[in-house]
């Protein structure tokens, strides 16, 4: 763009440095007027002329007609018509036999200023408005239009050629030649200005070739009326300035209308690709590359019989999650990119790296000479992150998981290679290590959590789930108060199913939701049972997953559940985690709608999440449950200790109970008395028995006349 606008500047540059020598020159050059070299020249000139006019309708009305545009056929159409004025002038200008007979040479001047004035008109038509695409039938709409335009034209001529030279000879045809000239040269100029100061300040390449196209023209206008004229050396000058000019508008509508809309259209089809291709955000190679490029590694590594070995490994920023919690997903697109940075600026030449999505990257080597040599690289790799990442906030110290499967080995496919190398990324999460490499057993893992979600997912309709119940015991008098519900998951091969191994599966799979709802169902609807069967009263704990928390009508279905058993809500306790209370906003409209019904609320595992004491003190809730990881060191472990002394102490001075769980000892109880704890559960009292043997041992019957 730069380039073209220097050229276009020096092109009006030139132009009028051309002109002002040659009218300074002017009685020099007359000397050379010779009419018969000059006619030649003329007649040269113009055909080339025509020639031009005739290649912008031919450009414009015969190739590239998938990609028609307004501007293009009227462009076509207004050349086609004046590169026939053109060749009609040449041929009166310099007396061809025939013609001459026809066309005076007078009438010749009145035919170039007529081809002029259309030109300039045209143009300045055409390049004010914006150009749209167009069809097949609107070209030959504009076709017929400007074919009978064009024999209208024709006709009339020679129909009024007997009055012309009697009308040329009139007095006031010399001035009004004289004001059509000056206004061509007039149009021509409106047509730079319009091209030139249009709302939009940057000109794309074919427009500034356009300019350069109205400069010559208006150029050649200007020696065809120069003032200083004593011969037909001005005509030849400003033919000449014409040549240039058709030339340059050859060039430039070619540009605007064919070149340009096709290199747009190559530009999106590129973006459209390398988008496909390459992550968005941190610009890496995409999976999909990733695929390709592996599979090009596969084939070529067939052909060779080296024993050489390539390592894909996948790796897996830690609690990637947090960043984007705490700092915003702003800080976490940032941290993306500097990890891709660091990985890319430890890339050499046979190494390269890819991005998974998300917080995932791929690094593929190649051409190691050992299994041991790709462990090392890969360890080499794991070390970079010992040094912490700034971000605006600070220095944070992250870490990575990491997978790596080996070719040959872990697997004939590419697709095969990056599932075992992100099977073995997250085997090492879940074992809590750095560097993974695949081995078979994990795919089996895999597979059998695969099957297991697949159980889950039939469990409810099976009936497969039931509740056990552990007690709460009121420690001024280990009276029972409560009781918490507990789900478990009596698999029809694998037995009984730890939650902890499946209760992960359901949050992840969203599963969660409608077995939580099942167990609040259930757990209510005992509840109420046991107080129907005369015995007394006490308050069932129900925990509720962050999915069930983040429901907008959980309110309301706890109400509907509640309303069909018939239990009041002050014999239910709703659980809920630190985490859930981050979203302050969220959680706090949530809790609000639920204190209206009426139940109450504790934070379980109090003292593990990431709760603010300023958003504590201003939380709906009735109970903090300490968790059971302090309690159970507390007589070994002087900090468990104090956390669960500064624990009861702060709920106390803020007005709510105090829950320890995991109690399972004389010791660990009596220290909790010493704090002035609420109440207790744990294997010291019981562990979560089924429902019968709960009854059975805990429950007292009402007295009678009790009301429920």
């Amino acid at each position: 763009m730069r380039q073209e606008e220097k050229k276009t500047i020096q092109a009006a540059a030139v132009g009028a440095l051309l002109f002002l020598l040659i009218q300074i020159f002017h009685t020099s050059l007359n000397r050379l007027d010779d009419w018969d070299i000059i006619s030649s020249l003329y007649l040269i000139v113009g055909c080339c002329n025509v020639a031009f006019g005739f290649a912008i309708f031919a450009q414009g009305w015969l190739f590239f007609s998938s990609r028609l545009s307004k501007g293009r056929l009227y462009a076509a159409a207004l050349f086609g018509g004046i590169c026939i004025i053109d060749f009609l002038h040449t041929l009166g200008f310099v007396g061809v036999p025939l013609i001459s007979s026809f066309i005076t040479f007078e009438e010749s001047l009145w035919l170039r200023t007529l081809s002029r004035l259309i030109s300039g008109l045209g143009m300045l038509f055409i390049f004010s408005r914006e150009d749209k695409p167009v069809s097949v039938s609107e070209k030959r709409k504009l076709f017929r239009i400007a074919f009978m335009l064009i024999v209208i034209s024709i006709v009339l001529f020679i129909f009024s050629h007997s009055a012309l030279p009697q009308l040329l000879t009139k007095p006031w045809m010399n001035p009004l030649k004289q004001i059509a000239d000056l206004a061509v040269l007039f149009v021509y100029l409106a047509g730079v200005a319009v091209i030139v100061f249009p709302e939009k300040s940057e000109k794309s390449a074919s427009l500034l070739i356009i300019i350069r196209a109205l400069i010559f023209f208006s150029l050649g206008q200007a020696f065809f009326m120069s003032p200083f004229s004593s011969g037909n050396i001005d005509d030849l000058f400003g033919m000449v300035c014409s040549g240039v000019a058709y030339y340059l508008l050859l060039t430039g509508v070619y540009r605007l209308t064919i070149e340009e809309p096709f290199y747009e259209k190559q530009l999106a089809e590129e973006r459209i690709n390398y988008l496909a291709y390459h992550d968005d955000l941190t610009g890496l190679p995409n999976r999909r590359r990733l695929t390709q490029r592996v599979e090009e590694m596969i084939i070529a590594g067939e052909k060779k019989t080296s024993d050489k070995f390539s390592a894909l490994a996948i790796m897996n920023i830690n609690h990637f999650k947090n960043i984007n919690d705490s700092l915003g997903h702003f800080a976490g697109d940032h941290l993306l990119k500097l990890v891709s940075e660091r990985l890319m600026n430890e890339a050499k030449s046979t190494e390269e790296l890819y991005s998974m999505g998300a917080d995932e990257f791929a690094f593929l080597m190649m051409e190691r000479a050992s299994l041991g040599e790709c462990l090392v690289r890969a360890t080499e790799l794991h070390r970079l992150f010992e040094v912490p990442i700034a971000l605006e906030s600070g220095e944070y110290h992250i870490s990575l998981s990491m997978g790596l499967s080996i070719y040959p080995g872990d697997g004939e496919t590419a697709e095969h290679l990056i599932q075992n190398a992100d099977t073995a990324v997250h085997n090492a999460k879940e074992q809590g290590v750095e560097i993974r490499r695949y081995i078979p057993a994990m795919q089996m893992k895999a597979k059998e959590r695969l099957k297991l979600e697949n159980d889950l997912r039939r469990a409810l309709e099976r009936n497969e789930f039931f509740l056990v119940y552990q007690p709460k015991v009121l420690l001024e008098t280990e009276e029972i108060v409560g009781m918490e519900a507990l789900l478990r998951w009596n698999h029809p091969k694998r037995g009984l199913v730890s939650p902890a191994e499946f209760i992960p599966l359901a949050e992840e799979s969203g599963l969660i939701v409608p077995i939580g709802e099942w167990v609040l169902k259930t757990a209510c609807l005992q509840n109420k049972k046991w107080q129907l069967a005369g015995y007394v009263p006490i308050c069932v704990s129900i925990n509720l997953s962050m999915r069930q928390f983040l429901q907008p009508n959980l309110a309301g279905r706890i109400h509907t559940i509640l309303t069909d058993i018939g239990l009041d809500p002050c014999y239910v306790d709703l659980e809920i985690t630190e985490s859930m209370t981050l979203d302050k906003e969220t959680a706090f409209d949530q809790l609000k709608r639920l204190k209206e019904l009426g139940v109450f609320i504790s934070i379980d595992d109090f003292g593990t999440g990431y709760s603010s004491l300023h958003y504590l003190k201003n939380m709906p809730i009735d109970r903090l449950k300490i968790d059971r990881s302090f309690v159970s060191e507390v007589m070994e472990d002087s900090n468990n200790a104090a956390i669960v002394s500064t624990i009861t102490s702060m709920a106390h001075h803020l007005k709510l109970k105090v829950t320890a769980e995991g109690v399972e000892n004389k010791e660990q109880l009596q220290f909790l008395r010493e704090q002035h704890c609420h109440e207790a559960q744990g294997f010291l009292f019981s562990k979560p028995i089924q429902p019968a043997e709960f009854e059975a041992i805990f429950l007292k019957k009402a007295p009678l006349g009790a009301s429920l």
